[in-house]
């Protein structure tokens, strides 16, 4: 029993011998030197394996260490197209940096690409603001010539006051010096006595008691005339006041206004329309008209209202969208027509007519004196004439909106009291928000400008196209023809009048100069095969 466990164990042994000595060959090396050095002893179990196992396992070490090198040369360089999973550690670190390097590229092509739309921008804006630095400084040359004009023409009244009463006062002296004279070249030979006589009766003078009063009568010219030269004075000061044309608000505020306005316009009618749901039209070959539909005709045209009426707006509202922005354009710039905004409709004609008489025969400042000063104190008469604006402007823009949307086939909101007062719970801030920027906009045009009247403008339906003062909002999208439907945004125009030194026409004979400086937007009868090109 014993040499058979003893030689499991030996062959147990020498297996664990060969694993040492194959991966560490110095341990192997000094293992058996040891063993077999000491050749004087006797033999022992310590004698693990004889000599002849020994250079065995030493070449079979060596075999299997050339064999695993020349594998591992082999996977170090694999071509890319073997398919072993053995990369090896350079491939490893090649991949890596190239990901790397591919995720950098991807990052500054990104950063490039929106460091390009920055500069777009920024180069829009640039563009934009050289051209009001430029409209800006052409408004400071414009005002500084008016003021030079003022300065000269004041000069001008000072000086002709003062030289009309210096001759008053100096034509009798001259003609009794011409008449005296003419007579002593006419009596050359009696010169010598009335210069005598002249003598004598001076010396009368100076003794008469009368002497006195013809030096009060000199003091009291002289104050007469300080006092005539003081209220000159006063007078051109007050004229002066009278005359200015300062306005406190600039072209391109009043022009950005109604941009922001028009932008208001068309928020609340894409929101509205957005909101609401429409049902199709049934096809009625003549329509019985309805109270919407009248009103509706006088504001857009009876073409617009038909196209409204007959057209299925389910898929595609944008008709309705276009007749809310052309209604409430109507209101407002009917409302902006008259003189003063929400004023008794009477009064409001009489002043409007006065006005429009001082324009044409009056400078410009003092027409434009009187439009404010009128204006300002018709709302100090009443004050409450503000909240009175809003709420009516408030309920005939949704008024109107509503008409449009009953005309149009909407189920939503409908005719019942529950659904308007929920439609105009919905968008009252949006519609009060409006009629506040369109009084703002009165106030500034009727009491804060000075050196011209602005106008604000929107083209009645059914009127002929021209380029040259309206703008085809679908001009983009093919030729522009037919009549104006309705207008979308609103324009803005001056008229200012010119004096007969700026015009060069005769005293008396000054002109209007109109200038549109912000054209009204609008759409045409060509929409229609825009919308639908069937």
């Amino acid at each position: 029993m014993l040499p058979v466990a003893n030689l499991h164990l030996k062959d147990l042994y020498d297996t664990t011998v060969e694993f040492f000595a194959l991966r560490s060959p110095t341990f192997a090396f000094r293992a058996f030197t040891s063993d077999y050095t000491d050749s004087s002893g006797p033999s022992t179990p310590r004698d693990l394996s004889p000599g002849p196992d020994h250079a065995r396992l030493a070449k079979d070490g060596t075999s299997l260490r050339e064999r695993l090198d020349a594998a591992g040369v082999g996977r170090v360089h694999c071509p890319s197209s073997c398919s072993c999973r053995y990369l090896g550690p350079s491939s490893t670190a090649n991949s890596t940096i190239y990901s790397m390097s591919r995720r950098e590229l991807d990052a500054a092509k990104n950063e490039l690409s929106r460091s390009q739309t920055e500069v777009a921008k920024l180069d829009d804006r640039c563009k934009i603001l050289e051209k009001t630095l430029s409209e800006t400084r052409d408004m400071l040359r414009t005002r500084d010539a008016e003021i030079e004009w003022l300065k000269k023409e004041r000069e001008k009244l000072l000086s002709g006051h003062c030289s009309r009463s210096m001759v008053e006062r100096a034509v009798p002296g001259d003609r009794r010096r011409s008449q005296e004279s003419t007579h002593s070249r006419h009596s050359s030979g009696q010169a010598q006595d009335l210069s005598m006589q002249w003598i004598e009766n001076q010396g009368m003078m100076n003794t008469s008691p009368t002497n006195g009063y013809h030096a009060k009568k000199n003091g009291e010219e002289r104050s007469s005339f300080s006092s005539t030269t003081e209220e000159e004075r006063a007078q051109a000061k007050s004229l002066e006041t009278f005359l200015t044309k300062s306005d406190l608000w600039s072209g391109a505020q009043v022009i950005q206004t109604v941009q922001d306005l028009n932008s208001e316009i068309l928020q609340f009618a894409a929101s509205a329309t957005e909101l609401c749901t429409f049902v199709k039209h049934p096809r009625v070959a003549n329509p019985k008209p309805t109270q919407a539909t009248n009103e509706t005709t006088t504001r857009l045209g009876p073409t617009f209202c038909r196209i409204l009426s007959t057209r299925d707006h389910t898929q595609d509202p944008m008709l309705v969208q276009l007749a809310l922005q052309g209604c409430i354009s109507i209101c407002i710039s009917r409302a902006l027509s008259t003189f003063c905004l929400g004023y008794q409709s009477k009064t409001n004609t009489i002043l409007a007519q006065i006005y429009s008489r001082m324009i044409q025969e009056e400078p410009q400042p003092m027409s434009s004196r009187w439009r404010a000063l009128t204006h300002k104190h018709i709302h100090g008469l009443h004050p409450e004439l503000e909240d009175y604006i809003s709420n009516e402007l408030t309920e005939t823009i949704f008024r109107w909106s509503l008409d449009v949307f009953l005309i149009s086939g909407s189920s939503n909101p409908q005719t019942v009291p529950s659904s308007r007062e929920n439609f105009k719970s919905r968008f009252g801030a949006q519609v009060r928000r409006i009629a506040k920027a369109v009084y703002k906009l009165a106030q500034v045009t009727r009491e804060e400008i000075m050196s011209t009247n602005f106008e604000v403008i929107a083209v009645e339906s059914g009127k002929a196209f021209d380029a040259q003062e309206v703008v085809d909002a679908f001009e983009d999208y093919g030729t522009s023809k037919g009549a104006v439907l309705c207008t979308t945004e609103l324009g803005l125009r001056c008229s200012t009048r010119k004096s007969p030194n700026e015009t060069g026409k005769p005293e008396g004979e000054g002109c209007i100069e109109r200038r549109c400086l912000l054209r009204p937007k609008v759409v045409l009868e060509s929409v229609v095969e825009v919308l639908d090109p069937r």
